[in-house]
């Protein structure tokens, strides 16, 4: 197991977990979110082959409508 922070909030997931397993098994599915793994920002095409590794700090935020 790897530890993890998601939004603040530690997590744990397998070791070799991709950002697409996890945001899958926190029911993120195909909602439309934005990601940032320490700090940096993964584009939505990567999401299947970004590897997590211990450690990692994940933020994850949707947008918000409105005017």
């Amino acid at each position: 197991m790897i530890h993890l922070s998601l939004n603040n909030e530690p997590v744990q997931v397998e070791a070799d977990t991709l950002l697409s397993e996890a945001l899958n098994a926190w029911g993120y599915g195909d909602a439309k979110i934005a990601v940032a793994i320490n700090g940096e920002f993964v584009p939505r095409t990567q999401y299947t082959i970004q590897p997590l590794h211990d450690g990692d700090q994940l933020d994850v935020v949707k947008p918000v409508g409105g005017g």
